[in-house]
């Protein structure tokens, strides 16, 4: 440990790319997040402008896209960043805020999902009892719990990582400051860490999967139950776009930190999976699969086009008003 130096900054290496083709990739990027935040925010605005969309399952889903804003805005804007600059340096600090805010935001939407989940349940298997079980008190609590449980895990979390010393090599495989990442590169032994993230993970993987497990098992035998076809499939379209987000999120996290961290290229896609493409995806599956949230936002947009075209016609007539006049005091 004498020997070693104690470093206060990190190298993120990022996607292995030349000049030519990181420049490339900050345009993809760029478009990409620009996009992620157009897209939730105009379904955060959608579902608090129209009245038909103040329902339990709306609800979840103006929440799920502000979380997808912030988990993808926690690693983008760095990324992008280290995309134009010869110096792609954080400090350790930096790189702990950033792996808290990480991983709040990854296990607040986990446990989102499963919440989402039981509401489709109680949804569909109990449509007739759908609004006494799911009350807004019921759904405060859901939504806080999931923020609490995402804060307690990632604060526990990168307390600990605070106990570690990291010196000798400095270089992140990484594009972001992930806790599997930071592991390797620690001089004093990790496998508390490791355990206690091990230990979260699965935890919070016991707390949702069971219930979103439960929740489609009895959503499927409910579906199949039903006589007609039509209705099978307007059964099917209320949950298959939350399905969906469950299968890319869940697959793709589970698979980042159940397994050992390697810096590959893949282990890298797989981070983009579920940190920046879920939350690119997450408003365009809702929104296209979804006729009300689509008839919610064509009457926006005419209102917005109404209220313009109005705007237009007033500064006209204004106009005209006023040239008017002009003409009239030129002929006095």
């Amino acid at each position: 440990m004498s020997n070693l130096t104690i470093f206060t900054e990190f190298i993120l290496l990022g996607l292995p790319a030349d000049p030519h083709t990181q420049a490339l990739l900050f345009v993809l990027f760029l478009v990409m997040y620009l996009l992620t935040l157009l897209g939730n925010l105009v379904m955060i605005l959608v579902i608090r402008v129209d009245s038909h969309l103040h329902t339990p399952m709306y609800f979840f889903l103006g929440h799920l896209s502000f979380l997808d804003m912030c988990f993808s805005s926690v690693t983008m804007p760095k990324m992008l960043h280290n995309f134009l600059s010869q110096e792609k340096s954080i400090s350790v600090w930096g790189c702990i805020t950033q792996s808290f805010f990480f991983l709040l935001s990854g296990c607040s939407e986990a446990s989102l999902l499963s919440a989402m989940a039981y509401d489709r349940y109680a949804a569909i298997c109990h449509p007739l009892l759908y609004t006494v079980v799911m009350n807004r008190p019921l759904c405060t609590v859901m939504v806080s719990t999931s923020w609490l449980v995402g804060f307690l895990n990632s604060l526990v979390n990168n307390l600990f990582i605070c106990k570690l010393h990291f010196c000798g090599s400095n270089i992140i495989s990484h594009f972001s400051c992930e806790l599997p990442s930071l592991f390797p590169l620690s001089c004093t032994d990790p496998i508390a860490n490791k355990l206690l993230l091990s230990g979260s993970s699965a935890f919070l993987g016991l707390l949702t999967l069971p219930l979103i497990l439960f929740s489609y098992s009895r959503i499927i035998s409910a579906i199949l139950s039903i006589s007609s076809s039509r209705g099978q499939g307007k059964a099917f379209s209320t949950c298959s776009s939350h399905l969906i987000v469950v299968l890319l999120f869940y697959g793709t996290a589970l698979f980042r930190y159940i397994s050992p961290p390697s810096g590959s290229l893949f282990e890298q896609v797989v981070s983009i999976q579920y940190s920046v493409i879920t939350s690119l995806l997450n408003p365009l599956i809702y929104s296209l699969k979804n006729q009300e949230v689509k008839m919610a936002l064509q009457k926006m947009l005419k209102q917005k086009m109404f209220s313009s075209a109005k705007g237009i016609s007033l500064w006209y007539s204004v106009r005209e008003w006023g040239e008017g006049i002009f003409r009239n005091r030129n002929t006095f």
